[in-house]
């Protein structure tokens, strides 16, 4: 495919997604449905026009997918509600790390038992697919920083924390294939690559978010008032958080979310304007869809819903923080992420990429693993079976799970054992968007019908 081509391609894409936006919002299938059968049409499942090699291009996939998951952990963050409590974020963080856990150990037993791959493959391979997608799982997450539904919050923020704890089970899947030391009987893996790099990574995402809000709130709000470019602030937040954190050795997907809720929980801090549940903001948080632009809407949102500010206080609202203002940003280039590597998806599968084996696998994950480890992780802890059986079945997977493998194959993994994981990687995510891109919307609707917003502070 020529550059031309891929012009003509892509900008008639985003031309026909930006013209079709009301079309699409009301369609009963997600758009990343639409633009996986564009790239499965112009693929070389259908009319092979073009065909993308992820395996000749692991190193430019896996900077694709890295900065494009970088970016959504940070939208998920800014869009924590605050303020953070243990109660409130118990269940996601029993997803991130129980229920992990056990994804990871039952895609392991089938990959050992009806895949017949060796140990050290069946546990890279579930830390590959275990953890949800924060980019492609947009319908189901938070939709602005004061959205207070308990299912969206649930699903963002355990997304935003599994594609951190994942990477633990990522070095020992390595390190069990001899590409990764794990120290004498795992004790550098347990000392370095879960405790060590857990904690380092949410140290630095914590520091660094409060430290940019306190920067940014004292130049904008004290004379001489300063324009502050959020955009920039936003990403130059990211792009440090995250290169720190690999420098020292700890998880920077962790660190980025971290940030994200740090920035925004301190900036209402300093500005006295917690988020409101009543008026306009409590109705935009009981699950009624947002408008096309939703972060744009989201300040309009949170502004209309604060509190009057302290007399002592800057005169600044809440619309007007580095984390609102860079949240719009950040949703469009999540969307425009999102057209291309689906896209690039759908241009990677042969009609014969459909084995029994990847399918069998991605109904086990679906059905079995994902219900399974949610029931689990959420045992005892109060959650109404409605929103369990909706958590256990909203595990979308998708770019986190690309990234993973490309990070794997850049780190040694056999080239026969990469073909296979590709294989079964690219049809779990196809099938997760299919099934999942069909269901959300209806599933949604039927939820928000009854719907329990989260308690207040």
């Amino acid at each position: 495919m020529t550059n031309a081509q891929w012009f003509l391609l892509v900008g008639g894409l985003l031309l026909a997604r930006g013209l079709m936006a009301s079309l699409l919002k009301h369609l009963p299938v997600t758009p990343a449905i639409v633009y996986l059968l564009v790239g499965l049409l112009v693929g070389p499942t259908v009319l092979n026009v073009f065909h993308f090699n992820p395996l000749k291009e692991s190193a430019l996939l896996e900077t694709l997918t890295e900065v494009v998951v970088l970016i959504s952990l940070f939208s998920a963050g800014v869009k924590m509600p605050t303020p953070v409590n243990f109660a409130r974020w118990r269940a996601p963080v029993l997803l991130a790390t129980v229920s992990m856990a056990a994804s990871v150990g039952l895609i392991t037993a089938f990959a050992l038992y009806f895949l017949d791959l060796p140990l050290g493959a069946g546990v890279l391979l579930g830390a590959i697919l275990a953890p949800t997608d924060p980019v492609l799982a947009t319908d189901v997450q938070t939709r602005h920083p004061d959205d207070r539904d308990q299912l969206r919050f649930t699903l963002t923020c355990e997304a935003g924390m599994n594609d951190g704890s994942a990477f633990p089970f990522v070095m020992l899947g390595l390190g069990l294939l001899g590409l990764h030391d794990l120290g004498d009987a795992g004790q550098r893996w347990v000392l370095v690559d879960v405790l060590w790099a857990t904690v380092a990574g949410i140290a630095i995402g914590v520091t660094a978010g409060v430290a940019l809000a306190h920067v940014g709130h004292k130049l904008r709000g004290h004379p001489p008032q300063h324009a502050l470019m959020n955009d920039f602030l936003g990403l130059g937040l990211i792009g440090v958080v995250y290169g720190q954190s690999v420098s020292v050795d700890a998880w920077g997907f962790l660190a980025v979310f971290f940030a994200g809720v740090a920035l925004r929980q301190t900036e209402l801090k300093l500005i006295g304007a917690a988020p409101s549940l009543s008026g306009t903001a409590a109705n935009a948080g009981s699950g009624a869809p947002a408008p096309a632009g939703s972060a744009a809407a989201a300040s309009e949102v949170v502004l209309a819903g604060a509190p009057s500010v302290a007399a002592h206080q800057p005169q600044v609202d809440p619309a007007a923080t580095i984390s609102a203002r860079s949240l719009v940003f950040k949703e469009h280039l999540e969307r425009l992420s999102e057209l291309l590597l689906v896209l690039l998806i759908g241009g990677t599968l042969f009609a014969s990429s459909w084995s029994l084996r990847a399918v069998a696998l991605a109904l086990f994950l679906f059905v079995v693993v994902r219900p399974f480890s949610v029931l689990l992780g959420l045992a005892g802890t109060g959650t109404s079976w409605r929103i369990r059986g909706l958590v256990g079945w909203f595990g979308v997977r998708g770019i986190g799970s690309l990234y993973y493998l490309m990070y794997a194959i850049q780190h040694g993994l056999p080239e026969p054992l990469a073909l296979e994981f590709i294989e079964l990687t690219l049809i779990v995510v196809t099938l997760s968007i299919f099934v999942h891109g069909i269901s959300v919307k209806p599933l949604m609707a039927r939820f928000w019908k009854n719907r329990r917003p989260m308690a207040g502070p």
